[in-house]
């Protein structure tokens, strides 16, 4: 007879395994931020560069990412069976999809400056990002490998070793930059590329710390062993969990990237007004993705073991831990939105006041997404564990591209809410995602579980 969790121990398992996954993501998001503020310092024109390079390598980096977070479900699942054999060859796998993927994006990486130049992009510009992609462009191996290697100690629930090697990358980051960007300790100044050097030794220090990790702390697996050995059924089997997933991620940072150009369209000081409050919502959501990666891995274990009651309250308590920093989240976006606004403009801005005056609209709306993005997230997060991807995926395009689009632009333009009517629009879009995604588990997947493994 199986042993239930009480909901409290569901509680503390969940933050035990999500806190550490919740200070990776924003360890690694700090770099990101490092890379805007040091570029703001050195030029106008070098940030603009790498705000549209990194873009551009964040797409391609989501669209490959799909195969390492598959990775995360089945090993969680081989786990809760003992199959050592098993969570080797899914690992593996994911690493040579990765590859493959890698070799495929990096043509689009070195030879970026047509496409961007395609992208109406000024001449100027177009030339800085593509010497940054240039050198920048070859980590997108390194960093799907990271990506890989992640999601098989996140599923083995070695979570601690994931925030540390984020944050030690971080702390390359800053290094690198501050040394190549500016020419500083005697090193040349390099700017765009300096960063991009940055970028690269990053990516480069977290695979070899993660490999090393995985190397001596679990022998058992075996990991890197005839690596070069091809494993055509589980590819399979990885390469069918994980394009969905792909999709789905690169249907949600699409959403997110035509919200920025409507948001152009209204001016430079709406752009930048959207800019603080996805910035924002970006810090908090991290949170949220943090739970989602536990509710895989709770999930995915609880399905290896066939076990739906524990499926079930994992969810539940999942959800309900994203619901109640959701209204954390909301009340400090509503009750100090001038604070967190000010955060991001000097004092001395010619623009600030008209900022703040669009910024805090912006960030109400803010807040109220919090509320179904989360939601969203950790059914995503549950129905991946048990390996359901690709009725989310057409959910995602149906909610994101179907209606979330087409009703920031209604709203924004049509009905004149300009800023205020984009995020609602993104909200409406985040909220079918929400209810869609929660009845296909809880009405769908959740029933079927329990017909082919009664309690």
């Amino acid at each position: 007879m199986k042993k239930h969790m009480t909901l409290p121990s569901h509680a503390k398992a969940v933050a035990v395994l999500g806190l550490p996954l919740i200070g990776g993501h924003l360890a690694q998001m700090a770099i990101g931020v490092t890379d805007t503020v040091m570029l703001g310092w050195y030029g106008v024109e070098a940030l603009a560069a790498v705000t549209l390079a990194s873009t551009y390598f964040f797409v391609l980096f989501i669209f490959g990412s799909g195969f390492a977070w598959a990775v995360m479900p089945m090993v969680a699942s081989y786990q809760a069976e003992n199959d050592e054999v098993s969570i080797r060859r899914a690992t593996r796998m994911g690493l040579w999809l990765s590859f493959g993927f890698a070799l495929l994006a990096l043509p689009a990486m070195i030879y970026a400056a047509p496409i961007l130049r395609l992208m109406g992009q000024q001449d100027t510009v177009v030339s800085d990002a593509a010497d940054y992609l240039g050198v920048a462009g070859w980590g997108i191996l390194p960093a799907l490998f990271v990506m890989v290697l992640k999601s098989y100690l996140a599923a083995l629930e070695r979570t601690q070793v994931v925030l540390w090697i984020t944050v030690a990358a971080a702390v390359t980051n800053v290094i690198v930059n501050y040394a190549l960007i500016f020419g500083n300790w005697g090193a040349p100044e390099l700017g765009v590329v300096g960063a991009a050097i940055a970028s690269l030794s990053t990516q480069i220090v977290s695979l070899v710390g993660v490999v090393i990790y995985v190397k001596f702390a679990l022998p058992q697996h075996d990991l890197f062993r005839r690596i070069w050995r091809a494993d055509w059924d589980m590819l399979a089997q990885v390469f069918r969990l994980g394009w969905p997933i792909s999709i789905t991620s690169l249907s949600e940072v699409g959403l997110f990237a035509a919200s920025a150009v409507m948001m152009g369209w209204l001016g430079t000081v709406p752009l930048a007004a959207h800019g603080i409050a996805v910035q924002l919502a970006s810090i908090t959501f991290m949170v949220h993705l943090g739970l989602s990666n536990a509710a895989t891995v709770r999930a995915g274990n609880a399905h290896g073991r066939r076990d739906p009651d524990h499926l079930a309250r994992g969810a539940v308590v999942a959800t309900a831990l994203s619901l109640v920093f959701s209204v954390v989240t909301v009340a400090v976006f509503v009750l100090f939105p001038d604070a967190l606004i000010g955060i991001f403009v000097l004092e001395d801005e010619p623009a600030k006041v008209q900022i703040l005056q669009i910024g805090v609209g912006i960030l109400f709306m803010a807040g109220l997404f919090q509320l179904v993005d989360g939601l969203q997230v950790i059914a995503l997060g549950v129905l991946r564990g048990v390996q359901d991807t690709r009725m989310p995926m057409i959910y995602a395009a149906v909610s994101y591209w179907v209606v979330g689009v087409p009703c920031s632009y209604i709203l924004g333009f049509t009905f004149g809410l300009e800023g205020i009517g984009v995020w609602a629009g993104l909200g409406i879009g985040l909220g079918v995602a929400s209810i869609l995604l929660n009845l296909r588990f809880w009405r769908t997947v959740l029933p079927r579980v329990r017909v082919l493994h009664p309690a």
